[in-house]
């Protein structure tokens, strides 16, 4: 029977959150609301070609997305640690079901303004969905946290796995408005997603003052720089696996091969990215978050060289899953990274500050690599990979370095 906490031992982490009644609920909300971000891969750049004024703007909604989730993932984060996780989350499921609903009904009624707004609301729904790691390592014991981030991290396994069924169950159910279904089944999602998200208990809002305290301090940052190598760690590891993955298609065809041998590819990256997820947290807890971040950047290193070293279909092959183990290695070490530099008063503006930057970092990189490929080459992008790669080595290097300091509180 599912308890109200989790059960602590020498035994088995991951048999005591599976145990914790509360980390079940979080993780089964988790997995369903991280459905859409998949699915908005393939929607948002297909509705935008039917809808946009002229080709131009056909991936105009998808900026518009990425821009939203820029901008609001800091505010989110700390009106959770003024209202609590649970009204944070539900206000971002809120976002998504009218985001999916307008963007169906911009479908309908062929209004491209309304598809923008509808993918504003999305982005801001789904990278709120992302703090979702935090809020599993506030519920559980302080010695399974690593444990929670990964294995909710690694619920993006099951997402990715299952968006393209509904995307393919649910894409012509409104015909003959085409992929308005798809976007109907984003807000169906959200619905079913706030449902164990409503039932769970989330860890207990810290007194307003002390949250007040932190968030008027945060350009104490600079006193912190185990934080900052950090959220380095952290930006430099997103920033690497967009900078690669974002041109893997482009350049595979321009190699000769197909789309199909392309998706593959992408698919066995992904599910490099986060099967990981399952093991990450038990690795951490045994050797030590930065040694993982450590050898998360030599992963992607290897996933450089591998690139460099010839474009036959191995090479993508091998690079690309090494590509995702090492952004898995790096993501969630740098996450328990952060997580163990703050205190509990402190962690609504600074995860949200530390999101923004992951945010930011792989925005540049998914248009530096357009760029990169279109006035380079292939090899130029997974020469920057490699120096991405050192520069997340020598972040949790220094990160080790660096004694721990006080609070932004001065508690």
């Amino acid at each position: 029977m599912l308890t109200d906490t989790p059960v602590v031992g020498k035994t088995g982490k991951l048999m005591s959150l599976i145990k914790s009644r509360d980390f079940v609920l979080v993780l089964m909300s988790a997995t369903i609301l991280a459905i859409p971000m998949p699915m908005l891969i393939i929607l948002g750049g297909l509705a935008g070609l039917q809808l946009a004024p002229n080709d131009n703007f056909s991936t105009l909604p998808v900026s518009i997305q990425m821009l939203s989730g820029l901008f609001a993932v800091t505010p989110m984060s700390v009106f959770m640690g003024r209202a609590g996780r649970k009204p944070g989350f539900l206000v971002a499921a809120g976002f998504a079901c009218l985001g999916g609903a307008l963007a169906a009904y911009s479908l309908i009624s062929g209004n491209f303004v309304f598809l923008c707004v509808a993918h504003a609301l999305l982005g801001a729904a789904i990278v709120s969905f992302n703090l979702f790691r935090f809020a599993a390592a506030d519920i559980v014991a302080t010695g399974q946290q690593a444990t929670a981030i990964s294995i909710t991290l690694g619920s993006g396994l099951v997402a990715a796995l299952l968006a393209p069924e509904v995307f393919r169950y649910s894409k012509d159910l409104l015909a003959p408005v085409s992929l308005g279904g798809a976007y109907l089944s984003l807000s169906v999602l959200a619905l079913i997603g706030s449902i164990p998200l409503s039932i769970a208990k989330f860890a207990p809002l810290k007194p307003k003052a002390s949250v007040q305290k932190s968030i008027k301090n945060p350009a104490r940052l600079m006193e912190r720089p185990r934080l900052i190598w950090a959220m380095v760690c952290g930006a430099g590891s997103a920033a690497g696996m967009t900078l690669l993955m974002t041109p893997t298609p482009l350049a595979m065809v321009g190699c000769g091969f197909s789309d199909v041998q392309a998706g593959d590819v992408i698919r066995w990256h992904v599910v490099a990215m986060f099967a990981p997820s399952f093991f990450t947290g038990a690795i951490i807890n045994r050797i030590g978050a930065n040694k993982v971040v450590t050898i998360g950047a030599v992963l992607l290193a290897l996933s450089g060289i591998s690139a460099l070293a010839g474009v036959q279909i191995f090479n993508f092959y091998i690079s690309l899953i090494l590509l995702g183990v090492g952004w898995n290695f790096g993501f969630v070490g740098s996450t328990a990274l952060l997580n163990s530099e703050l205190r509990d008063q402190e962690k609504a503006l600074f995860q949200g500050i530390n999101d923004t930057v992951i945010a930011l970092g792989g925005t540049i990189a998914s248009f530096s690599s357009g760029l990169l490929i279109a006035s380079f080459s292939w090899s130029a992008i997974a020469s920057v990979l490699i120096v991405l790669s050192v520069v997340v080595a020598i972040s949790s290097l220094w990160q080790a370095r660096y004694k721990a300091t006080t609070s932004f509180s001065g508690e």
